[in-house]
């Protein structure tokens, strides 16, 4: 992560927008939520999902520190898929959201996320469906296809090649935020970090633990994911490597800018559209 670095200072572009109340124009869907829906995973840990629209599965995955509502509900991302007549789904990863938040190691293997995934695919029973995600969701998404996972078409988002082939970068800026709350100074991308984390009512002793579930996917292994892929993601955005260079990786990738950074591309409404015209095409 940058280190009052220029790419720092493109970083902290839109962190204000995505910390302050919402706009108006998506005030409806915040005062009401999506209500969550439950299951338990592989290991009998409560998982919650949440659905908008029918039609074709697309099951669409959220971010570190984030939460189905704040990545794809709130900023109408949900909304523009669903009315492309897709039944979106959308879990909340373990330690996040409404989902469990337990505080043991032994909750926390490596590749649990992915075990988790698999939980939901089966719980719903679904065999011809999408898949994507952002930022750990992407990254939980190509753990799933490494594993077997059958999606016909994949959204990747936030995410380059680095962020999946070597995770303990980003890992560790994210376990230096949490192991120092409250020390980071005013305005820093670190204490910006840590807000968001406020924001989204995150469990600092969970999220800790999410980190050792981590799990480095070869080159080789990305570079023979077969099926048509998105890879879409902030212009300013190379947390986790730069987009482009992923896309290139993919036999059928598709790279789409949007404005914005990590963070605050997420309040983008072109974050949605192009998802959405992706899978609808």
């Amino acid at each position: 992560m940058p280190n009052g670095s220029t790419r720092g200072i493109c970083l902290l572009r839109g962190w204000p927008i995505i910390l302050r109340p919402l706009t108006a124009g998506w005030k409806s869907l915040a005062n009401s939520p999506i209500e969550p829906r439950f299951l338990d995973s592989f290991d009998g840990t409560r998982l919650a999902y949440h659905e908008l629209g029918e039609g074709r599965p697309v099951v669409l995955i959220h971010g570190y520190f984030s939460n189905a509502q704040t990545n794809w509900i709130r900023y109408g991302h949900a909304e523009a898929v669903a009315a492309k007549g897709f039944r979106v789904i959308m879990p909340d990863l373990r330690g996040h959201g409404d989902s469990a938040r337990p505080h043991d190691d032994a909750s926390y293997p490596p590749d649990v996320l992915m075990r988790d995934g698999f939980a939901l695919i089966e719980h719903l029973g679904l065999t011809d469906y999408d898949l994507g995600g952002y930022s750990l969701g992407a990254r939980t998404t190509v753990r799933m296809l490494a594993n077997g996972a059958s999606p016909k078409r994949v959204v990747l988002s936030g995410m380059g090649l680095r962020g999946l082939t070597d995770t303990e970068g980003r890992g560790g800026y994210f376990r230096r935020i949490l192991t120092n709350l409250g020390t980071f100074e005013r305005g820093t991308l670190e204490w910006l970090t840590e807000a968001f984390l406020k924001t989204t009512s995150g469990d600092p002793e969970a999220l800790v633990r999410v980190l050792d579930t981590f799990v480095d996917t070869p080159r080789e292994t990305v570079a023979a994911i077969t099926q048509p892929v998105l890879v879409v993601s902030g212009e300013e955005d190379e947390d986790n490597g730069p987009a482009p260079e992923l896309a290139e990786l993919l036999p059928n990738g598709l790279y789409r800018a949007v404005p914005g950074g990590h963070m605050s591309a997420v309040v983008k409404p072109e974050l949605g559209r192009e998802i959405a015209d992706f899978l609808g095409n």
